[in-house]
């Protein structure tokens, strides 16, 4: 599978309600999908599966309960994976504590919230449905208590609590 042109570029930047976000991609796989600082240019996406992206997200965006449907590139552990498929069974609105989770997948709170810092694809694999304990813990390797990562972490949760959809976890 060839990697994108320059993997420490994006292959597009977009602007969604939630921030910048820096899409990698192959002409047939997503590589991954990165939450970039606001101050980030917008690369308007030139290729056909970064349109696609582009169009999910913002699909999304209108509408928590939208369902993506994009080729996403082999990675991770088996754990890893594991987790990932677990973020993908929580419904939008929804959350699941890091220690619900390890319950779930007889595993430990840290190394959930390992695997949820390593994921490529966030937000589709959603990966801010899962909050720490006291609070909404870590998000994508940031630990700060404020900043645009939490932000965006905040901003997924309410748009995702405010769909007809959202019911409460039983």
């Amino acid at each position: 599978m060839p990697l994108t042109q320059n993997p420490a570029h994006p292959d597009a930047v977009i602007a969604l309600p939630f921030g910048r976000m820096g899409l990698f991609c192959t002409d047939d796989v997503v590589l991954h999908l990165e939450y970039l600082p606001p101050e980030t240019p917008l690369t308007p996406p030139s290729t056909p599966l970064c349109r696609a992206v582009a169009a999910q997200l913002s699909a999304y965006a209108a509408d928590p309960a939208y369902r993506f449907d994009l080729p996403l590139a082999a990675a991770g552990t088996m754990f890893q994976r594991r987790v990932w498929a677990l973020l993908q069974q929580i419904p939008p609105g929804q959350t699941r504590t890091y220690g619900d989770a390890a319950l779930e997948l007889h595993s430990a709170a840290r190394a959930v919230g390992q695997a949820c810092a390593a994921n490529p694809f966030a937000p589709v694999v959603p990966c801010h449905r899962i909050v720490a304990q006291d609070g909404l813990g870590g998000f994508a390797h940031s630990t700060a208590q404020d900043g645009y990562l939490l932000g965006i972490k905040r901003w997924l949760l309410q748009h995702e609590a405010s769909s007809r959809s959202a019911r409460p976890h039983a």
